[in-house]
Formats: structure tokens, C-alpha cells, sequence
């Protein structure tokens, strides 16, 4: 698979990463099966999809306890990016950004995933009740002790999760001051946010900060949730504790009516032969947004890991490209 960089210090990882939320958090509990999860991390790398993506609140804990028995036998093939300052409550999710939690939450997460550093480890929100400086100095520190190779900051939007705040323009002109605070601190590597053919909004704002610093962009939710696989059925419902229960994408009117974009996925997908999927498309689309973008969908399934892991071989043409962007924008915003 192709490589792309991560930031100044040039952190190497595969094109198309593997998001593990939904193996352990956020999506239908019942479909949850902990083999299964397991044979889609080996499949990722196997298939040079090394970027794993997790959270301490994924779970919570245990997606890092299931991705390290994973890295108990392959440690050397990943690349490790978890998440820390976000606690689950109950029925909430509080930030916490205070030093001596971020440093006992980050020797739990090595204990969790059976090793002895993190190549990326991100700031999953920032607590308004702790000035970003104090936050990320705290985490440089983690840097020094060698405990963490590089630093990260996520800036989900709207719908993205639990604790997620407003999307748009006016989220990311916050998370552009808070980052450039926090790079007086220490070099930002990464930043993850929303990126996909349904939510651009980062490409405005966050993606040409980035371009313009040599930052690595993680592209969450890069297939929309599910929706743009064209898998999802309009009115078949979600399980209570799956939070596109609560999306206004995802109502049955929404759904239907954004069928346009999935329809348009399948035109592209089609000119480029059989085997490619609308999935491959959307991917190859975020991927088409920078050399230093890399996506990271969510999979559950060895077979979902492989069929994202196959974007990284489709070329999307200036007319794909094109056609892709004059698709109606998606009903359901939280605006």
C-alpha cells in the first residue's frame, strides 16, 4: 500500500488507516463480535492498513484491551494513534485536560494495549476548564519521557460522537486558535477531524491550516457513518445505543433523500470496474485531498478492512473528481 507522512517528523503509515470505534463503542451493541474485530486488525495490516486508530473511551477501555492482543504479536507492524480527554460518565462524556489525569490515563492505556509507547497520541477534546497550554505541555511531556513518539489534536464535528460540538466554520475558527496556542507549546503532528464526501466542511478551513504547517490530516468518518457504503436501508432503524439513532441524517426522510450521493459514488465506481465499490470511491475521494490526508473508516469485519484498504488502488480522474463535487449536499445538518 502506499505510504503517507504524518507531520515534520515524517511518521510513516499506510495510506488508509483502520478507525476501531466500532468494535467496541457507538455503533449497534448487538452486532459486536470480539473474533471478528480481531480478524479485521490482522487483515488492516496484513494489507498495509497499519494506522490503528483508538480511544481510552471506547468502551470504555476496551477496544485497547482488544487491540492489544493484537500488538502483543505484531506490535512492530502498527502504527498505534489513541486518544485521551474524554471520560465517560454516567450518561455523558466529560473533557478532562488536567496534567496529572492525562498522565495516569496515559499509563493505562500502555498497560491496555501491551506496549511501551504511542506512535500518535491525540487530544480528544479540549476541556474548557484547563487552558490548552497547560493540557499540551502535560502531553509534551509524555513526548520526552519517551512514553509517546508525536502529538495530535481532534476537532470532530457535529454528530461525530459523543461530546462532539457544532460543525462548520465557526468550530474549526476555534480549534485553528486552539491549535495554533498549543503549537507555541509543542509541534502539532496531526489533526483529525470529519472529512467525506458528505461533510467537506474541514477541507475550508482545517485541511489548508494543515497543507500549510506540513500537519498530517486523519480524516474521520470518511464514509459518512456507513451511509456512503450504500449499504444502510431508510427506514430500517438503529439500535437505541447507536448514536445514528440520533443523527438527523440518518432519520428515513434524510436517508432517502440522500441516496442522490451514494447513486453518484456508484456512477464513479462503475467506470473504474467491476470489483470497485461506492465505499472505494469515497475513500479514494478524501484520500484525493492531499498527500497528507489519510482516512481511517471504521470496520468491524475482515471484509470491510479489506474492501477500505482497496481505495488506496483507485485513481479518481479530474471528471470524477468533478462530478463528485457537483452532487447535491446532504440533507440533515445540525445547524
Amino acid at each position: 500500500m502506499e505510504r503517507r507522512s504524518i507531520g515534520a517528523g515524517a511518521l510513516a503509515v499506510g495510506a488508509v488507516g483502520l478507525g476501531c470505534m466500532p468494535m467496541s463503542w457507538a455503533y449497534a451493541p448487538s452486532r459486536r463480535r470480539g473474533h471478528e474485530s480481531l480478524a479485521a486488525v490482522h487483515t488492516a495490516l496484513d494489507l498495509g492498513s497499519n494506522l490503528l486508530d483508538t480511544a481510552d473511551l471506547y468502551g470504555p477501555f476496551t477496544n485497547e484491551l482488544l487491540l492489544g492482543r493484537v500488538l502483543a504479536e505484531r506490535r512492530a507492524e502498527a502504527f498505534v494513534s489513541a486518544k485521551v480527554g474524554l471520560r465517560a460518565g454516567d450518561q455523558h462524556v466529560v473533557a478532562d485536560g488536567r496534567p496529572g489525569y492525562l498522565r495516569r490515563a496515559c499509563d493505562a492505556t500502555l498497560r491496555r494495549l501491551r506496549t511501551d509507547v504511542i506512535d500518535l497520541y491525540q487530544l480528544h477534546r479540549v476541556d474548557p476548564d484547563v487552558p490548552v497550554e497547560e493540557t499540551w505541555g502535560a502531553m509534551a511531556e509524555l513526548v520526552g519521557a519517551g512514553k509517546v513518539r508525536a502529538l495530535g489534536f481532534c476537532a470532530l464535528g457535529a454528530g461525530a460522537g459523543p461530546g462532539a460540538g457544532r460543525r462548520g466554520d465557526r468550530a474549526y475558527g476555534t480549534t485553528v486558535r486552539h491549535l495554533e496556542r498549543a503549537q507555541q507549546v509543542f509541534p502539532v503532528s496531526a489533526v483529525q477531524a470529519e472529512l467525506s464526501v458528505w461533510s467537506p466542511e474541514a477541507a475550508w478551513q482545517l485541511l489548508p491550516w494543515c497543507a500549510a504547517r506540513g500537519v498530517g490530516f486523519l480524516a474521520a468518518m470518511p464514509l459518512g457513518s456507513g451511509f456512503l457504503t450504500g449499504t444502510l436501508t431508510p427506514g430500517e432503524g438503529f439500535e437505541s445505543q447507536d448514536v445514528r439513532a440520533r443523527h438527523p441524517r440518518f432519520t428515513a426522510h434524510a436517508m432517502a433523500s440522500n441516496q442522490a450521493l451514494v447513486a453518484g459514488l456508484r456512477r464513479v465506481a462503475g467506470r473504474h470496474g467491476p470489483g470497485v465499490t461506492a465505499a472505494q470511491v469515497a475513500l479514494a475521494w478524501v484520500l484525493a485531498q492531499g498527500p497528507q490526508v489519510v482516512p481511517v473508516p471504521g470496520a468491524d469485519r475482515a471484509r470491510w478492512a479489506a474492501e477500505n484498504a482497496g481505495a488506496a488502488q483507485v485513481r479518481l480522474t479530474a471528471g470524477d473528481l468533478a462530478e463528485i463535487a457537483a452532487l447535491p449536499a446532504a440533507v440533515g445538518a445540525w445547524d
